[in-house]
C-alpha cells in the first residue's frame, strides 16, 4: 500500500517534535471517531493514516528510549479500534490522550514564534 503521507515518510516527519507527531496521530484518531458508524470508507482511511503516522513515530530514531510507550499507544489504538475488548480502550479516551499533545505542540510552536520574532509563524503561511 502506498504511503498516505508520502512527504512525511520521505523524512519531513523527523523534523517534527514528539508532541507534534503525536498531535498529528491524534488528528487522525479524531477523524476515525468522527466517521465511525457514519462512513466506513472515511473511517478506514483515517485509521490507516493514524497507524501510518504512529509507525513513522515509532521508527523515528530520536524516540528509541520511548519505544515501549509508543508501542503501547499503538496497542491501545488497536484495542480501541476493535471495540476495547482487551484493555477497555475507547476512541474517546485516546482522543483525550492525544489532545494533550496537540496543546503541547501548539504551546511549543507559540514559544518558537515568540523567540524568533514571529518568523516561524510567517514562514508556515
Amino acid at each position: 500500500m502506498a504511503a498516505q503521507h508520502a512527504s512525511l515518510a520521505a523524512g519531513r516527519w523527523q523534523t517534527l517534535s514528539l508532541a507534534e507527531q503525536l498531535a498529528n496521530v491524534g488528528s487522525e484518531v479524531a477523524r476515525v471517531r468522527r466517521w465511525q458508524g457514519k462512513d466506513a470508507a472515511l473511517c478506514v482511511r483515517a485509521s490507516v493514516r493514524a497507524f501510518e503516522l504512529l509507525a513513522l513515530t515509532i521508527g523515528d530514531p530520536r524516540w528509541r528510549r520511548r519505544l515501549k510507550e509508543l508501542t503501547r499507544v499503538r496497542e491501545c489504538l488497536c484495542d480501541a479500534m476493535t471495540g476495547g475488548q482487551e484493555y477497555g480502550n475507547t476512541l474517546e479516551s485516546l482522543d483525550r490522550y492525544f489532545l494533550a499533545f496537540a496543546v503541547a505542540a501548539r504551546i511549543g510552536r507559540a514559544n518558537v514564534s515568540q523567540s524568533t520574532g514571529g518568523e516561524a509563524n510567517r514562514e508556515s503561511h
